[in-house]
């Protein structure tokens, strides 16, 4: 009778909000492939209708100092649970920290990256706070608990990743993180460590802390797909071919270039409107004192000259800016100019590699590397030839990526404890350049990034904010506001 009772005082109002979140639910359950999730219709129920659990009993108090704080609260709470929702399923906010995509997109951009593009991956850790990566604002601390775990699961989606996309992802080699030095990977800063990784977790007086961090809990970045699943990538002098095909540069890629005056200094207004930052023409000395990129060859001999095929004119050495990032159309500017004598790509000499894969010798630098087979899902690599090679190759992805255990003794590939003569794979992977091509840490750096690792695509340019520049002095890059992030190759 009770139970017939509140059906009846129910209102037509709730009984149409009811509906709505039904409606919801049924279709968010389809959209998950998870019946579970229906099971929110019975608290809908509760909440518009039954009205068995007391979901308002604050706005009854007399208290009204209680109530006001309750109301906060709820608004609160609402707030965020709406916020992790929209977060994890339809949108999230991402700002461009370094300049691995310029001129495509700018230190500084704040971008809204798009879930829906690829499909959003379900929670792989469902308990953690609203927009924080990692690591608690202010108070510092994770933002998240470890446990419970779930399985990868990526819901249907608008497309998949094609080339030359610009894509958000987690960084695949971020699972173990130095807190000291999280702007360098720690597999990097165990290789160049005497004592490998362990000399890393015991000097924890430089290195900090080291902490393991889930899938979606890694740093998020944003680099441009290059390779696709099952191709094979190469760079030769530079150019990049996929499966031999010569694949041309984005538009807006750069590389490092020497410019060569006759002893002119560029003056700042010129990089400015050549749309170079001061991080770009200045660096640090040994003291952390800023100076420039440049330098005054009085004096320098010919024979240092010409290693880097400089000439003198007139018996004039010049001037040398080295390492500045340039556009093909900016090199066109700076060769316009009469007093710049020479433009020169520079380009990288083979030594110790810190390139991929990092546990073996290839001689590959950022201009000639590879040729590397991308792994594709359901494609078997077999250990019947260059198993050195591809243990060093593809171990990653088998041990720290699909989770198996893997052990290379005696010249033989043991997976879960079983000599392996091949292995297929359960995942796709991609490879991630930046088209700020001598400024990026990406794939040829870090290798391959898996499927459960992408995150989305940015859609757009929200804001954009010059660091070199003051509030009132063009800090905000008007033009670039509420642009397609979407920048073509």
């Amino acid at each position: 009778m009770q139970r017939t009772q509140r059906f009846s005082n129910a209102t037509s109002r709730q009984w149409i909000w009811f509906a709505v979140w039904v409606v919801l639910t049924i279709l968010f359950a389809l959209w998950a492939g998870s019946p579970w999730i229906l099971l929110f219709i019975f608290l809908f129920l509760d909440i518009y209708i039954t009205k068995f659990v007391p979901w308002g009993f604050w706005k009854k108090s007399k208290n009204n100092a209680f109530r006001k704080t309750m109301e906060w609260v709820d608004a609160i709470v609402f707030a965020l649970i709406a916020v992790y929702f929209i977060n994890t399923f339809f949108f999230q906010n991402y700002q461009i920290p370094t300049s691995s995509l310029e001129k495509s997109l700018l230190v500084g951009d704040f971008l809204a990256v798009s879930k829906l593009s690829y499909g959003p991956r379900a929670p792989i850790t469902p308990l953690s706070f609203p927009l924080a990566q990692h690591t608690m604002p202010v108070v510092g601390g994770k933002s998240y608990i470890d446990k419970p775990q779930w399985k990868y699961k990526r819901l249907k989606g608008f497309g998949k990743v094609e080339r030359n996309d610009i894509v958000v992802f987690n960084f695949p080699t971020g699972d173990t993180v130095a807190l000291n030095q999280q702007g360098v990977d720690f597999y990097s800063l165990a290789k160049h460590n005497p004592n490998g990784s362990a000399g890393v977790r015991a000097d924890k007086r430089t290195y900090g802390e080291i902490v393991y961090r889930p899938v979606d809990r890694r740093e998020n970045y944003v680099k441009r797909c290059i390779g696709l699943p099952g191709e094979t990538i190469e760079l030769r002098n530079d150019s990049l071919f996929i499966d031999g095909v010569l694949l041309p540069n984005p538009r807006l890629s750069q590389h490092n270039y020497l410019i060569h005056t006759d002893g002119t200094q560029i003056s700042a207004d010129l990089f400015e409107e050549l749309g170079i930052n001061k991080a770009d023409h200045f660096t640090q000395d040994a003291y952390g004192q800023t100076v420039s990129r440049s330098q005054d060859l009085t004096g320098v001999d010919s024979l240092s000259m010409a290693l880097f095929g400089l000439q003198q004119h007139n018996g004039n050495n010049g001037r040398i800016y080295f390492s500045i990032p340039l556009t093909d159309e900016m090199v066109a500017t700076l060769q316009s100019k009469p007093f710049v004598w020479k433009v020169i790509k520079e380009k990288e000499q083979p030594g110790m590699s810190y390139y991929y894969p990092l546990n073996y010798e290839t001689g590959w630098t950022r201009d000639t590397f590879g040729p590397l087979w991308i792994p594709r899902k359901g494609a078997t690599l077999t250990f019947d030839s260059d198993v050195d090679f591809k243990v060093a190759a593809y171990e990653r992805c088998i041990k720290n990526y699909e989770g198996n255990d893997f052990a290379y003794r005696d010249g033989k590939v043991y997976i879960n404890g079983a000599v392996a003569e091949s292995y297929t794979f359960k995942f796709d992977y991609y490879f991630m350049m930046g088209d700020n091509r001598h400024n990026s840490a990406d794939s040829r750096v870090w290798g391959f990034v898996p499927e459960d690792h992408i995150v989305g695509s940015p859609m757009l340019i929200w804001l954009s904010l010059e660091k070199d520049k003051g509030w009132f002095n063009g800090k905000i890059r008007w033009k670039r506001l509420f642009r397609n992030a979407k920048i073509p190759a």
